[in-house]
């Protein structure tokens, strides 16, 4: 079990500020000392079109240089263009598989090996069945392209945000659906707190296909002993189902009154004692 941090906080979604260039973000994470980084593929940090294969090296150079591995890599599903794969537009859908496919290359270009999914959103007017038969068409050529980089693709239940995959269940029961041995699973503490439940659950429901975890509180605040979540009973539970990925900080990035390093601080001292 690893340590990680996600760049939204450093810019780039939901809000634009504050905004640091990507070297810099990965010189102040590893300095904080975690052991790995989860890159927003959004500019001005990791936009793949805007990535050439010399950046693509720079990139990956300095994360090694500072010893910080990529834990995974995620687009920023909002925005302009539109990154749904539920959308009752096709040529969005079509967009986005695409988007994914470019996201994992960069993904894999950079020594990552995990790209998580975001599975759309129902829009009004079609059918929920329909929305998810386009989303799970859509995962199964994004699992099929990950697959040929040696990436896995990790569905998130996203429940504050979308309307499609809300739950644990849901999420298991698309995994199954696809069928493919490089879907697996992951939760974000701050949607299972807003459906009222708790997160050990989902550790134990999704099992050895677990394969990542983001830790965030109500507001997006950092993890502590006066959040909602009971982190020590997390962290307790991963241990005991020998989870060996990334527990990775999604905190502060929904607001522009944050200090980024402070809040990246203050989660890493909190959580790494526990899993001592």
């Amino acid at each position: 079990m690893k340590l990680a941090f996600n760049t939204w906080v450093y810019s780039s979604f939901p809000v634009w500020v504050p905004s640091y260039p990507l070297g810099d973000v990965i010189e102040r994470i590893a300095a904080i000392g975690y052991d790995g980084i989860e890159i927003g593929a959004a500019s001005p940090h990791a936009y793949p079109d805007y990535l050439n294969a010399e950046r693509r090296r720079e990139i990956r150079h300095t994360l090694e240089a500072n010893g910080l591995a990529l834990a995974s890599m995620l687009p920023a599903p909002g925005g302009g263009p539109g990154f749904n794969a539920a959308s009752p537009l096709p040529e969005e859908r079509a967009n986005t598989i695409d988007q994914y496919r470019k996201v994992v290359d960069l993904c894999a270009d950079l020594g990552g090996s995990t790209v998580l999914y975001v599975a759309g959103w129902q829009v009004f007017g079609t059918s929920r069945a329909q929305a998810w038969a386009w989303s799970r068409e859509a995962l199964i050529q994004i699992a099929d392209a990950a697959a040929t980089r040696g990436v896995t693709i990790a569905i998130e239940p996203t429940s504050a945000d979308s309307n499609l995959i809300d739950s644990c269940d849901d999420a298991m029961q698309l995994m199954t659906q696809v069928g493919k041995p490089n879907v697996k699973l992951m939760f974000d503490t701050y949607h299972v707190i807003y459906r009222n439940e708790v997160s050990t659950d989902y550790i134990k429901r999704m099992g050895k296909d677990l394969h990542h975890v983001h830790l965030a509180d109500v507001n997006r605040a950092a993890p502590s002993d006066n959040g909602k979540a009971d982190y020590r009973a997390i962290i307790k539970e991963l241990r005991k189902q020998d989870f060996q990925g990334y527990v990775t900080m999604e905190i502060g990035f929904d607001r522009r009154a944050v200090e980024p390093d402070r809040i990246a601080r203050e989660a890493l001292e909190y959580i790494r004692p526990l899993m001592v």
